[in-house]
């Protein structure tokens, strides 16, 4: 046996005895001390995200939170959107989405981009019916010195304004081919009128003048009224200071309520267009103007209108002070499809149909917070803009079950407005559904 040990110790080759030796007394000393500047392997215990708000003197809103690991830059001009177009300025919101980031305060659009590009940021800029944004996501230790970027003076270079002018061309011509964005802008067309802020299209075939874009943006784009969110930010204090002077020239402007709190007239009239298109898309869209700024109750009436009418393959649909519901069918079966639309909107909600939807509605709003940096930051200028920023779950919360079903009762007592998109040969108007309602 003492044999075959030393003939097995001496079948080890002798760099494998001094490696085991070494590790032995390696061991006694911590992975720090034996690799310095290994990082740690008992980090700090992650914390909840904190809300800080503050109005700077010029009328604009900074929010911001502590947790993201990346930082979302936003700033949102709840005026900048195709409502708070003039008479001649139909086509002017679109157009100025694609003047972000462009030429302006003594910079060129390549020399932004490339400031942008050189810090790792991943810019966007958005546009609806009611508000514009313009944004960024960075590293954490980038965001705060791009800030200036977000409002530079626009010098309306001439190659920058016919640049803009196409991507706008190409958006609406894209808009237009979409059947279901043809009913969205049409369903705003009948409820408020064609021609009022919130029935007319963002998406204008016309093309707005220099004068119409540069008017529209001296108006709109301005600090006075705006929301500025970021994420990722540690210390408030010392952001806000940044931000001022960051945005110290930019343009101010004068203060202007929301055009989102100021809606046109409910008319609750007809569109209608035909298409041969072998399906019919149809939509019922109701005075939502008593429920604005109380987004979580929105968002329950949605999840009923929808659980309620799933098996009918019906959706429910709110915003911009519209409550509606949404179904598409063959041509032929259209007039039956109207008929589930009318009693979708007229039924009772069960209790328990309202108890889900208010786990989905509240679900949906707490994931669009964890989806991402720049989803947070949509979240946040959203709260202040509807006039509250903290407790998001207590809000889905308190909203009963009589909350729900008195909304929706009063919604079905006001006269409903209707779109209807595709082939319409079956498709009844909308004189014969009035009388369900009031």
């Amino acid at each position: 046996m003492a044999s075959l040990l030393r003939a097995t110790i001496h079948s080890v080759p002798r760099r494998a005895i001094v490696a085991t030796g070494y590790r032995e007394f390696s061991a006694l000393l911590s992975p720090i001390e034996e690799f310095p500047g290994l990082p740690s392997t008992s980090p700090q215990a992650a914390t909840a995200s904190s809300t800080s708000v503050t109005t700077l003197p010029n009328g604009l809103t900074v929010i911001t939170e502590t947790a993201s690991a990346t930082s979302t830059i936003s700033l949102t001009f709840p005026n900048a959107g195709s409502s708070s177009e003039s008479t001649t300025e139909a086509g002017a919101a679109l157009v100025n989405k694609y003047l972000s980031f462009k030429s302006g305060s003594g910079l060129s659009s390549a020399l932004i981009l490339r400031n942008l590009e050189d810090s790792g940021a991943k810019p966007f800029a958005k546009a609806s019916r009611t508000s514009a944004t313009v944004g960024y996501t960075a590293a954490k230790d980038q965001a705060p010195r791009l800030i200036p970027l977000l409002l530079p003076t626009c010098t309306f270079e001439k190659w920058d304004v016919k640049d803009a002018k196409t991507s706008a061309k190409v958006e609406t011509e894209q808009a237009n081919a979409s059947a279901l964005t043809v009913l969205t802008e049409n369903i705003f067309a009948a409820a408020f009128g064609a021609q009022s802020s919130m029935g007319k299209t963002l998406y204008s075939t016309s093309s707005p003048s220099l004068a119409a874009i540069q008017s529209f943006r001296s108006r709109a784009y301005v600090l006075n009224g705006a929301v500025l969110a970021a994420t990722g930010v540690v210390d408030h204090e010392s952001f806000v200071k940044v931000v001022e002077e960051g945005l110290s020239e930019s343009e101010v402007g004068s203060p202007v309520s929301s055009s989102s709190s100021s809606l046109s007239p409910f008319l609750g009239g007809e569109t209608r267009i035909h298409a041969n298109a072998g399906y019919t898309h149809l939509a019922l869209a109701f005075d939502g103007s008593a429920l604005l700024g109380k987004t979580p109750l929105l968002n329950v009436i949605k999840h009923c209108i929808t659980l309620a009418n799933q098996e009918a393959g019906l959706e429910g649909f709110a915003g911009d002070g519209l409550v509606g519901i949404y179904g598409g069918s063959s041509p032929m079966d259209a007039k039956d499809t109207l008929d589930a639309l009318c009693s979708g909107m007229t039924s009772e909600v069960a209790s328990d149909i309202v108890e889900r939807a208010k786990t989905l509605a509240k679900a949906e709003a707490v994931f669009a917070k964890d989806v991402g940096s720049q989803s947070l930051a949509e979240v946040m200028a959203r709260s202040v803009m509807d006039g509250g920023v903290e407790g998001l779950g207590a809000a889905y919360d308190a909203i009963g079950v009589k909350d729900v079903q008195g909304a929706m009762e009063a919604l079905a007592k006001s006269q409903p407005a209707m779109a209807a998109v595709g082939d319409l040969s079956s498709t009844p108007y909308h004189g014969s559904i009035v009388s369900k309602f009031g």
